[in-house]
């Protein structure tokens, strides 16, 4: 077949347009499908961190906010409560919180970056009820402050640890968190730095 009388620059141009409006083509189909891979607003909110302002809460007070879909506790420990941790520590499960159910930074006694403030998961290690706060022992079920489930009878102390003889196999989880500012806790996210952790 001979190439004689066929337009060599007609057939360029139109083989550019063809594959021009092709990739465009192309471009709008991939957009769509590539940002379905992304997670929707919702997903993002609701692992989205929580900012508090704990500045007006009274000391021996809980407040709570919901993270991920969890209740999240902030309770301002009153010294009497701090000084109830040492007594309790023989009656424990886990009381060097050798369990990973709290950040590195939080591997202490006091189970916090700053030992007035305690920020738990609000939710018993056995079966996901949510244990009543007991900031004294009035009501009979804890010698000393801390988390009664009424439920099945599990026991925390007021760091969330765990005591022994009860169906809770865990402490109470501790999630990522860190400090803005004195007054404002940001659930959700860990310190940027070990000396805020300090």
């Amino acid at each position: 077949m001979s190439n004689e009388g066929v337009d060599v620059g007609k057939r360029r141009f139109l083989t550019t347009a063809t594959s021009a409006v092709g990739g465009v083509g192309a471009a709008f189909v991939a957009v769509p499908f590539i940002s379905s891979w992304q997670p929707s607003a919702r997903a993002r909110a609701a692992g989205a961190p929580v900012e508090v302002n704990v500045g007006e809460l009274e000391p021996g007070a809980r407040l709570t906010v919901v993270w991920r879909g969890k209740p999240v506790w902030i309770v301002r420990r009153t010294d009497e409560m701090l000084a109830s941790l040492e007594p309790v520590s023989g009656e424990l499960r886990d009381p060097d919180s050798e369990k990973p159910q709290q950040p590195s930074y939080c591997q202490n006694a006091e189970r916090s970056i700053k030992p007035e403030y305690l920020v738990m998961v609000g939710l018993c290690t056995h079966l996901g009820c949510l244990p009543d706060y007991r900031p004294d022992n009035a009501q009979g079920q804890l010698d000393y402050p801390g988390f009664f489930c009424a439920c099945h009878g599990s026991a925390y102390d007021i760091a969330g640890r765990v005591y022994k003889g009860v169906p809770a196999p865990l402490n109470m989880t501790v999630p990522p968190h860190r400090y803005a500012d004195d007054n404002v806790i940001v659930v959700g996210e860990d310190p940027e730095s070990d000396t805020e952790a300090a």
